[in-house]
């Protein structure tokens, strides 16, 4: 059974930082693309970072600078660093599997991450 697990999000103010983990199991994780997503209230789910199985990485142009993805392999687990944390980065947060070769995909459940001014 394919799981993912959210954790760290929570209630912030402007400019402090937080550290989401996301804990897989049932997946090959080495072999899996993995990203976070995030959706606030009233918007579609957007990137907000991934990373390859050989630690490429992409990031959201409103994310750069402040957000790092990195991935553990033997934990198969994925990080996400956000610093200087900002009201519009409000909204639940999304870890996301892509396997490599088939493109199947896997969500986590979501982890709300508040930011207030």
């Amino acid at each position: 059974q394919v799981q993912l697990v959210e954790s760290g999000g929570g209630l912030v103010q402007a400019g402090e930082s937080l550290r989401l983990s996301c804990a897989t199991s049932g997946i090959n994780f080495y072999w899996n693309t993995m990203a976070w997503y995030r959706q606030a209230p009233g918007k579609q789910r957007e990137l907000v970072a991934g990373i390859t199985s050989g630690d490429s990485t992409n990031y959201a142009d409103s994310v750069k600078g402040r957000f790092t993805i990195s991935r553990d392999n033997a934990e198969k687990k994925v990080y996400l660093q956000m610093n200087s944390l900002k009201p519009e980065d409000t909204g639940v947060y999304y870890c996301n599997a892509k396997q490599t070769f088939s493109g199947t995909v896997h969500w986590g459940q979501g982890t709300q991450v508040t930011v207030s001014s």
